[in-house]
């Protein structure tokens, strides 16, 4: 899952960044509210991580450009414990949360997955396909009860196609979820971490992933 985080303190955003990256996230970064609020109107997010305090535009306008424009990416707000009386007036933006400094990283981290989490996609926080299972808070995926030990990238990959079953998605789609804004969309790194993945699933010859010639990939239990 990708997410955006916009933070002109580099001794706040770098590791946070680091520290979201080793969660399993793939994290865009803008160090102003001009840069940050133009990437959150060009890419999909699934979560945006804003500063209250940005140079160019402050977090309150990136807000409430965002919403005016039916971008309803679920967005944290980072504060000084000084501004939180502005809670009011950001949450009545449509900001979803917010998160006072200095915080505790897991609090954070655990912040983001409530923010992203989709009911009606599935139930509880576990994905479900046949025999397959996805635990992303635990970072953990089973298959007939056996645990079955992927990468961190190939776990992200996994939990996108599966929160997406069903559906046929792009080489592009998966990209810009799956990988960060450094990612060359040239290489060939989506069709070899989906060949591992058939690799480590697939070894009793039933299906999961299918490819759709110059349209993408799908997860499901039939073609």
């Amino acid at each position: 899952m990708r997410i955006l985080l916009i933070e002109d303190d580099n001794n706040i955003s770098r590791p946070l960044g680091l520290a979201l990256k080793a969660a399993n996230f793939a994290v865009d970064t803008a160090s102003d509210g001009e840069k940050g609020y133009f990437a959150a109107q060009t890419n999909n997010y699934s979560l945006i991580i804003l500063d209250y305090n940005l140079p160019g535009l402050d977090g309150r306008e990136i807000i409430r450009r965002l919403r005016s424009e039916r971008i309803n990416t679920p967005i944290l707000v980072l504060t000084v414990r000084s501004e939180i009386n502005d809670k009011v007036e950001l949450l009545g933006l449509g900001a979803d949360d917010y998160l006072a400094k200095p915080f505790v990283v897991a609090e954070l981290l655990a912040r983001s997955r409530a923010l992203m989490r989709r009911p009606e996609t599935y139930a509880g926080n576990i994905l479900r396909l046949g025999n397959l299972e996805l635990d992303p808070d635990k970072f953990l995926v089973s298959q007939d009860g056996s645990r079955v030990f992927l990468s961190s990238k190939e776990f992200a990959l996994l939990e996108y196609l599966m929160k997406n079953k069903g559906r046929i998605l792009s080489h592009q789609e998966i990209m810009e979820n799956v990988w960060d804004e450094n990612a060359d969309p040239f290489s060939n790194t989506i069709e070899v971490h989906i060949s591992n993945l058939r690799r480590k699933l697939e070894s009793d010859g039933h299906k999961l992933i299918f490819t759709f010639s110059n349209r993408g990939y799908k997860i499901d239990e039939k073609r």
